[in-house]
C-alpha cells in the first residue's frame, strides 16, 4: 500500500488495472477514453505505447481538477507488435511465434495533473515454454486470449504457458506498480 490519498481518475476499462489500483490502496473513478490507438509511421514499440498512455491521460484530464491515469500495454517479438487478435488464425499466428521464446511486454504509465503529463515506461521478458496446436485452440476455445494484446493473459488460463519471466508481473499485466506509485508520489510532493 502506498500513502496517497487524492482520488485519482483511471483512465481505462481495465478490469486488471483497477485490480491493481486496488491491490496498493489507491482510490480512484473509472472513465474510459476513446483514442485512435494506431501506430504512427516510423513510430517504435516504446514511443507507441508511451504516447498511447500519455494521449489517455490527457484525453479526460480536461474535464477534471483530479490527476488522470492512463497506461497501455504492448507485446513485442522479433521486431512485430503483439496485438489484439483479430480472430483465431491471428492468435495461432502470435502464439506459436512465442511458443518456446522469449518475447517483450512494454507497458507504460502516465499521469496528467495541473497541466502536466509524466511519462514512465516498464519493460519485461517473458518466456513461453514450447506450446502445441491442440493447446493454442483450446486456449482460444475459452475465449480469454480473445481480447488481450499478445492473446493471452499472465494472470489467467496461460499463466501455465510461461516458463520464466524477468521484470514486473504488475507491468505484464498492465499497470506497472512500482513506476505508477514513483508517478503517484511525484504529484503528491508537489
Amino acid at each position: 500500500m502506498i500513502a496517497f490519498d487524492t482520488e485519482i481518475i483511471l483512465a481505462s476499462a481495465s478490469p486488471r488495472r483497477a485490480e491493481l489500483l486496488d491491490q496498493i490502496g489507491v482510490k480512484y473513478t473509472v472513465q474510459v477514453t476513446d483514442i485512435n490507438e494506431d501506430e504512427l509511421p516510423n513510430e517504435s514499440a516504446e514511443e507507441l505505447v508511451q504516447r498511447l498512455a500519455k494521449e489517455k491521460s490527457q484525453a479526460l484530464a480536461e474535464s477534471t481538477t483530479l490527476p488522470v491515469l492512463g497506461a497501455d500495454t504492448l507485446g513485442v517479438l522479433g521486431g512485430e507488435l503483439l496485438v489484439k487478435p483479430r480472430d483465431f488464425d491471428h492468435a495461432h499466428e502470435m502464439l506459436s511465434s512465442m511458443s518456446g521464446q522469449w518475447h517483450e511486454i512494454l507497458s507504460a504509465v502516465a499521469i496528467t495533473y495541473k497541466g502536466d503529463t509524466q511519462v514512465k515506461l516498464n519493460r519485461n521478458r517473458v518466456l513461453f515454454r514450447p506450446l502445441s496446436d491442440d493447446e493454442i485452440k483450446a486456449y482460444w476455445d475459452t475465449g480469454e486470449p480473445q481480447d488481450k494484446a499478445g492473446a493471452y493473459a499472465i494472470q489467467g488460463l496461460a499463466a501455465p504457458f510461461i516458463e520464466r519471466i524477468e521484470g514486473s508481473y504488475s507491468g505484464i499485466m498492465g499497470l506497472p506498480l512500482f513506476e505508477t506509485a514513483e508517478l503517484l508520489k511525484e504529484i503528491e510532493s508537489n
